[in-house]
Protein backbone atom coordinates (compact mmCIF):
# COMPACT_ATOMS: atom_id res chain seq x y z
CA UNK A 1 0.00 0.00 0.00
CA UNK A 2 1.41 3.45 -0.75
CA UNK A 3 0.00 6.53 0.99
CA UNK A 4 1.24 9.95 -0.04
CA UNK A 5 0.91 13.83 0.84
CA UNK A 6 -0.61 16.34 -1.34
CA UNK A 7 -0.16 19.58 1.17
CA UNK A 8 -2.79 21.22 3.25
CA UNK A 9 -4.55 17.67 4.41
CA UNK A 10 -4.83 15.96 1.26
CA UNK A 11 -3.69 12.59 1.69
CA UNK A 12 -3.81 10.17 -1.34
CA UNK A 13 -4.10 6.06 -0.53
CA UNK A 14 -3.35 3.46 -3.11
CA UNK A 15 -3.96 -0.57 -1.97
CA UNK A 16 -3.82 -3.00 -4.17
CA UNK A 17 -7.52 -2.38 -5.32
CA UNK A 18 -8.76 0.84 -4.58
CA UNK A 19 -7.63 4.55 -4.83
CA UNK A 20 -8.70 6.56 -1.62
CA UNK A 21 -8.25 10.47 -1.84
CA UNK A 22 -9.21 12.45 1.82
CA UNK A 23 -9.78 16.25 2.48
CA UNK A 24 -9.03 16.71 -1.31
CA UNK A 25 -8.49 20.39 -1.66
CA UNK A 26 -6.06 20.82 -4.68
CA UNK A 27 -7.68 24.04 -6.63
CA UNK A 28 -6.15 27.26 -5.01
CA UNK A 29 -3.63 25.08 -2.62
CA UNK A 30 -0.49 26.56 -3.83
CA UNK A 31 1.40 23.56 -1.59
CA UNK A 32 -0.37 20.83 -4.17
CA UNK A 33 1.24 18.73 -6.58
CA UNK A 34 -1.82 16.78 -7.94
CA UNK A 35 -4.41 18.66 -11.06
CA UNK A 36 -8.01 18.02 -10.02
CA UNK A 37 -9.19 16.73 -13.20
CA UNK A 38 -6.42 14.12 -13.47
CA UNK A 39 -6.89 12.23 -10.25
CA UNK A 40 -8.69 9.19 -10.21
CA UNK A 41 -10.39 8.10 -6.92
CA UNK A 42 -12.30 5.42 -5.84
CA UNK A 43 -13.19 7.14 -3.04
CA UNK A 44 -13.50 10.72 -1.42
CA UNK A 45 -12.66 10.67 2.66
CA UNK A 46 -14.06 13.80 3.96
CA UNK A 47 -13.47 15.05 7.39
CA UNK A 48 -15.89 18.37 7.45
CA UNK A 49 -16.98 21.04 5.62
CA UNK A 50 -14.38 23.54 5.32
CA UNK A 51 -13.90 24.65 2.00
CA UNK A 52 -9.76 23.87 2.45
CA UNK A 53 -11.03 20.20 2.97
CA UNK A 54 -13.87 19.86 0.46
CA UNK A 55 -11.86 21.59 -1.55
CA UNK A 56 -12.59 19.87 -5.48
CA UNK A 57 -14.63 17.01 -4.38
CA UNK A 58 -17.78 17.90 -6.01
CA UNK A 59 -15.98 17.76 -9.56
CA UNK A 60 -13.56 15.28 -8.71
CA UNK A 61 -17.06 12.68 -8.23
CA UNK A 62 -18.89 13.71 -11.07
CA UNK A 63 -16.05 13.17 -13.22
CA UNK A 64 -14.93 9.90 -11.71
CA UNK A 65 -18.51 8.94 -9.86
CA UNK A 66 -16.11 7.83 -6.81
CA UNK A 67 -18.26 7.34 -3.85
CA UNK A 68 -18.12 10.32 -1.20
CA UNK A 69 -17.83 9.44 2.34
CA UNK A 70 -18.37 11.92 4.80
CA UNK A 71 -20.12 13.20 8.22
CA UNK A 72 -23.78 12.68 7.65
CA UNK A 73 -25.10 16.54 7.25
CA UNK A 74 -22.53 17.29 4.69
CA UNK A 75 -23.16 13.70 2.88
CA UNK A 76 -26.41 14.98 2.33
CA UNK A 77 -25.76 18.01 1.00
CA UNK A 78 -22.99 16.75 -1.25
CA UNK A 79 -25.75 14.45 -2.86
CA UNK A 80 -27.99 16.62 -3.29
CA UNK A 81 -25.11 18.05 -5.82
CA UNK A 82 -25.96 14.36 -7.59
CA UNK A 83 -22.71 12.73 -6.18
CA UNK A 84 -23.00 9.06 -4.19
CA UNK A 85 -22.45 9.45 -0.88
CA UNK A 86 -22.23 7.41 1.96
CA UNK A 87 -23.17 9.62 5.23
CA UNK A 88 -21.55 8.28 8.54
CA UNK A 89 -21.32 9.91 12.05
CA UNK A 90 -18.61 10.31 14.83
CA UNK A 91 -17.90 7.08 16.95
CA UNK A 92 -19.42 5.42 13.95
CA UNK A 93 -18.02 2.64 11.50
CA UNK A 94 -18.67 0.57 8.10
CA UNK A 95 -16.70 -1.77 6.42
CA UNK A 96 -16.54 -0.96 2.61
CA UNK A 97 -15.15 -3.16 0.14
CA UNK A 98 -11.83 -0.73 0.47
CA UNK A 99 -11.82 -1.08 4.16
CA UNK A 100 -12.95 0.00 7.60
CA UNK A 101 -13.76 3.65 7.73
CA UNK A 102 -14.13 4.74 11.70
CA UNK A 103 -14.81 8.67 12.27
CA UNK A 104 -13.66 10.02 15.58
CA UNK A 105 -14.58 13.28 17.01
CA UNK A 106 -12.39 16.17 16.30
CA UNK A 107 -12.90 19.72 17.92
CA UNK A 108 -13.49 22.39 15.42
CA UNK A 109 -15.98 23.73 13.16
CA UNK A 110 -17.77 22.45 9.26
CA UNK A 111 -18.93 25.64 7.31
CA UNK A 112 -19.41 25.24 3.39
CA UNK A 113 -19.44 27.99 1.33
CA UNK A 114 -20.50 27.18 -2.13
CA UNK A 115 -20.06 28.50 -5.63
CA UNK A 116 -23.21 30.37 -5.02
CA UNK A 117 -22.48 32.27 -1.57
CA UNK A 118 -24.48 29.90 0.10
CA UNK A 119 -23.15 28.78 3.44
CA UNK A 120 -23.87 24.93 3.99
CA UNK A 121 -23.66 24.00 7.84
CA UNK A 122 -21.42 20.57 7.57
CA UNK A 123 -22.43 18.86 10.47
CA UNK A 124 -19.61 17.88 13.08
CA UNK A 125 -16.04 17.53 12.12
CA UNK A 126 -14.28 14.42 12.01
CA UNK A 127 -11.22 12.57 11.88
CA UNK A 128 -10.83 9.47 10.24
CA UNK A 129 -9.75 6.10 11.06
CA UNK A 130 -8.77 4.04 7.70
CA UNK A 131 -8.47 0.19 8.41
CA UNK A 132 -7.26 -1.50 4.72
CA UNK A 133 -4.88 -4.46 4.29
CA UNK A 134 -4.01 -5.30 7.61
CA UNK A 135 -2.82 -1.62 8.25
CA UNK A 136 -4.64 1.56 10.23
CA UNK A 137 -4.18 5.42 9.09
CA UNK A 138 -5.66 7.89 11.24
CA UNK A 139 -6.30 11.35 9.55
CA UNK A 140 -7.20 13.56 12.30
CA UNK A 141 -8.80 16.39 10.63
CA UNK A 142 -8.71 19.50 11.47
CA UNK A 143 -8.49 19.70 15.50
CA UNK A 144 -7.25 20.84 18.77
CA UNK A 145 -5.59 18.78 21.51
CA UNK A 146 -8.16 16.95 23.39
CA UNK A 147 -7.69 14.20 25.77
CA UNK A 148 -9.46 11.39 23.93
CA UNK A 149 -6.71 11.93 21.50
CA UNK A 150 -5.26 8.97 23.94
CA UNK A 151 -8.07 7.06 24.15
CA UNK A 152 -7.73 6.81 20.25
CA UNK A 153 -4.19 5.47 20.70
CA UNK A 154 -4.99 3.11 23.23
CA UNK A 155 -7.98 1.58 21.21
CA UNK A 156 -6.32 1.59 18.11
CA UNK A 157 -2.62 0.01 16.49
CA UNK A 158 -1.72 3.19 13.98
CA UNK A 159 0.64 2.48 11.37
CA UNK A 160 0.42 5.99 9.95
CA UNK A 161 -0.80 9.68 11.51
CA UNK A 162 -1.06 12.79 10.04
CA UNK A 163 -2.20 15.23 12.51
CA UNK A 164 -2.48 19.06 11.31
CA UNK A 165 0.16 21.68 13.28
CA UNK A 166 -0.23 24.61 11.56
CA UNK A 167 -1.63 26.58 14.93
CA UNK A 168 -4.27 29.80 14.87
CA UNK A 169 -7.39 26.95 13.44
CA UNK A 170 -5.45 23.99 14.44
CA UNK A 171 -3.04 22.08 17.13
CA UNK A 172 -0.03 24.00 16.72
CA UNK A 173 3.75 21.96 16.88
CA UNK A 174 3.71 21.69 20.66
CA UNK A 175 0.40 20.14 21.13
CA UNK A 176 0.59 18.17 18.53
CA UNK A 177 4.03 16.40 19.47
CA UNK A 178 1.75 15.54 22.64
CA UNK A 179 -0.81 14.53 20.38
CA UNK A 180 1.65 12.19 18.96
CA UNK A 181 2.46 10.50 22.29
CA UNK A 182 -0.81 10.02 23.36
CA UNK A 183 -1.75 8.05 19.40
CA UNK A 184 1.36 6.30 19.60
CA UNK A 185 1.55 5.90 15.99
CA UNK A 186 4.36 3.81 14.32
CA UNK A 187 5.08 7.00 12.08
CA UNK A 188 3.54 10.69 12.06
CA UNK A 189 3.45 13.06 9.51
CA UNK A 190 2.72 16.97 9.82
CA UNK A 191 -0.22 18.62 7.85
CA UNK A 192 -2.10 21.21 7.28
CA UNK A 193 0.28 23.86 7.44
CA UNK A 194 2.71 26.21 5.65
CA UNK A 195 -0.64 26.85 2.91
CA UNK A 196 -1.24 30.39 3.93
CA UNK A 197 1.23 32.69 6.02
CA UNK A 198 -0.95 32.37 8.53
CA UNK A 199 -0.22 28.39 9.28
CA UNK A 200 3.16 28.79 8.56
CA UNK A 201 5.46 26.11 10.95
CA UNK A 202 8.35 24.09 10.42
CA UNK A 203 7.46 20.50 9.58
CA UNK A 204 11.21 18.86 10.11
CA UNK A 205 11.31 20.43 13.31
CA UNK A 206 8.30 19.06 14.35
CA UNK A 207 9.37 15.73 12.95
CA UNK A 208 12.15 15.82 14.52
CA UNK A 209 10.79 15.85 18.04
CA UNK A 210 7.92 13.04 17.63
CA UNK A 211 8.27 10.48 20.14
CA UNK A 212 8.04 7.17 20.20
CA UNK A 213 7.57 6.08 16.49
CA UNK A 214 9.09 8.65 14.16
CA UNK A 215 8.52 11.63 12.56
CA UNK A 216 8.37 12.06 8.60
CA UNK A 217 7.77 15.79 7.31
CA UNK A 218 6.77 14.81 3.48
CA UNK A 219 6.95 16.80 0.60
CA UNK A 220 4.10 17.23 -1.22
CA UNK A 221 4.06 13.71 -3.81
CA UNK A 222 6.28 12.29 -1.24
CA UNK A 223 4.96 8.93 -0.03
CA UNK A 224 5.45 6.29 2.26
CA UNK A 225 4.56 2.32 1.86
CA UNK A 226 2.87 0.66 4.51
Amino acid sequence: MKVSFHGQSVVRVETNEHVILIDPFITGNGTCDLEANKVMPDVILLTHGHNDHVGDTIDIAKRTGALVVAPNELAIYLESRGLKTHPMHIGGAHQFDFGKVKLTPAFHGSLFVDEDGNKIYGGMPAGILLMTEGKTIYHAGDTALFSDLKLIGDRNDIDLAFLPIGDNFTMGPEDALLAAEWISAKTVVPMHYNTFPLIEQDGEAFASQVKPGKGIALKPGEMIEL
